[in-house]
This record gives structure tokens, C-alpha cells and sequence, in this order.
């Protein structure tokens, strides 16, 4: 038995973080592709200085910080930029991914949860993920919850959902749906069911571990770590 990653994703207003604050409310590992995000392109570090290089100190704030909506509306309309901008920051991302995997395969965790927003869009890191949840709602609740959260009107509300994949879409793809259409509770049951799931999915790993580690150590790891999920 082994640890498994599982891809967690949803859409714009579809209640994915109430999900995942019930995930980590249970003690889940969850690493938030978002939170990566902007991590990976803080001033001075190597993605900061290189968006800078193509993009230009226009998409700065006064703090030295990328104003991500000036950088988003610059690169909607161009894929050309987008996909530059998608060089430098994806491998960073995925460096500091694999990192904090690691590190939650050392504490013994069964299962790690990948949040990603656009895990269906891009369909690249599925094929790494053992299980894959869509947190899911009905076109109109996701239309009403939208435009109430933000304050938009229906077209400017429409046209954001628009924009992306549509849930009915990525409800195809994913290997476990929770209905989120619904109230808080009936969420949260949906979510402890999963949870129950993953858990039961595998022996824990602290023994082989133990012996793992012993025997090949931190480098060892690494690699075995690598194999898997590459493999």
C-alpha cells in the first residue's frame, strides 16, 4: 500500500472552499494550488523577476507585488501571453507541490488532496491523481450564489461562468461528485462519506515507513516518491 494524491476541483461559486474547510476541519492534507500560486511569485523570487522581464513593471503594485487582476486582464485576451506566463510560473508551482507531497508522505498521511482550480481545464495532472472530486451545484444556484457574492449583474455574472468549463462538463471527468446545490449540512455529510472512503482505501503507512526510511533514507524517499507518481 502506498499514499495516493486526489485532485480536488470545482467551479466560480460552487462552494469548493467550504468543502475544503470541512477536509481540513476532519485533519485532511491539503495543499492549495492557489495559495502556491501566489507564493511561487513573491518579490525577488526567480518567477517574480522573470514576469517582470516580459511583462513589464506596469502589473506591479506600490508594495512591489504583481497586481494579479492587472496581470489576469492583460492575458485574457492573448493566449500567446498566457502560455508565457504559464512557463514560468507552472514549474514553480509544481516544485513546491511536490515538496509539501513529500513532506506529508514522510508524516505518514494515507491520502494527499490537491486543490486546483482548473484541474479539469487542464487535464495534465489528472492522469497523477488516483481519485478526482468535482464539488458541483445546479447552473441556477451557481448563477444566484455568483452574482450575490460579487454583486453582479446576470450578464456580468453569466458571462464569468461562461469562462470556464461548465460543471456539467467536469462532472463527466470526476471519479467522486459532491452536490453542493443543497444546504450546509447535506454538504458536510457528502464530504464525511468521502473522507470515510479515502481512508478505508488503504492500510496506514507508519510501519513501512519506519522501515522505509531506515533502510534508504531522505534520499531514497525522494526517489521512490518521484517513481510513483511519475509512473
Amino acid at each position: 500500500s502506498t499514499m495516493f494524491l486526489v485532485g480536488l476541483s470545482g467551479g466560480i461559486a460552487s462552494g469548493k472552499s467550504t468543502v475544503v474547510a470541512v477536509l481540513r476541519e476532519l485533519g485532511c492534507a491539503v495543499i492549495d494550488a492557489d495559495v502556491i500560486a501566489r507564493q511561487v511569485v513573491q518579490p525577488h523570487s526567480k518567477a517574480h523577476q522573470q514576469i517582470l522581464q516580459h511583462f513589464g513593471t506596469e502589473i506591479l503594485l506600490e508594495n512591489g507585488e504583481i497586481n494579479r487582476e492587472a496581470l489576469g486582464n492583460l492575458i485574457f485576451s492573448q493566449p500567446e501571453k498566457r502560455r508565457l506566463l504559464n512557463s514560468i510560473t507552472h514549474p514553480e508551482i509544481l516544485k513546491e507541490m511536490l515538496k509539501q507531497i513529500l513532506k506529508y508522505f514522510v508524516l505518514g498521511y494515507r491520502y494527499v488532496i490537491l486543490d486546483i482550480p482548473l484541474l479539469f481545464e487542464t487535464r495534465g495532472l489528472t492522469r497523477f491523481m488516483k481519485y478526482t472530486v468535482l464539488v458541483y451545484c445546479d447552473p441556477p444556484t451557481q448563477l444566484a450564489r455568483l452574482m450575490k457574492r460579487n454583486g453582479l449583474g446576470t450578464a456580468e455574472a453569466e458571462a464569468r461562468i461562461s469562462s470556464q468549463l461548465p460543471l456539467d462538463e467536469k462532472r463527466k471527468w470526476a471519479t467522486h461528485v459532491i452536490d453542493n446545490s443543497g444546504d450546509w449540512e447535506s454538504t458536510r455529510r457528502q464530504v464525511l462519506r468521502l473522507h470515510t472512503r479515502l481512508e478505508d482505501s488503504l492500510d496506514f503507512l507508519w510501519a513501512r515507513l519506519a522501515v522505509g526510511t531506515a533502510v534508504v533514507g531522505l534520499g531514497g524517499l525522494v526517489f521512490l516518491l518521484l517513481r510513483h507518481f511519475i509512473s
